[in-house]
């Protein structure tokens, strides 16, 4: 059973059965996924944060209500394509390493304010799913 739902808005054909994988070790709630290009989430980014960039990902967590969604996770595809290449891995996997970390997000964690939790809970998923170091772990 998936607890994805999936808007496709790249040109990319992505199949979420992993990205549905590592879901369920967090939650069991749906999550709305998006994969979009910077473009759209420069609006988003925006229109939402006041941020006017384009940024990887963004995550929204939605009221914690019964039969409601755990959030949504907007994914940049042109920052996945960019950074698979930078760093040498495959898109799959750089599309992983950011679902995590916005996943992350959803359920409570926060980088900028706590004290290392959300990077060790990653480095955990990381390894768990045998994916390379993500964006939180390049930068620290």
């Amino acid at each position: 059973m998936f607890n994805i739902v999936f808007e496709n808005n790249s040109k990319y054909d992505v199949g979420i059965d992993f990205l549905n994988d590592i879901a369920k070790t967090i939650s069991d709630d749906e999550i709305e996924f998006i994969l979009t290009n910077n473009e759209e989430i420069h609006e988003i980014n925006l229109t939402t944060r006041g941020v006017d960039k384009p940024t990887d990902v963004l995550s929204f967590p939605y009221e914690n209500m019964p039969n409601t969604p755990l959030g949504s996770i907007v994914i940049s595809v042109d920052f996945v394509e960019q950074k698979s290449k930078e760093y040498n891995h495959s898109f799959e996997d750089e599309l992983a390493l950011l679902f995590i970390h916005g996943l992350l997000h959803l359920v409570g964690y926060d980088h900028e304010v706590d004290n290392g939790e959300h990077r060790k809970k990653e480095e955990e998923l990381i390894k768990q799913f045998n994916l390379p170091d993500s964006l939180i772990i390049r930068n620290s």
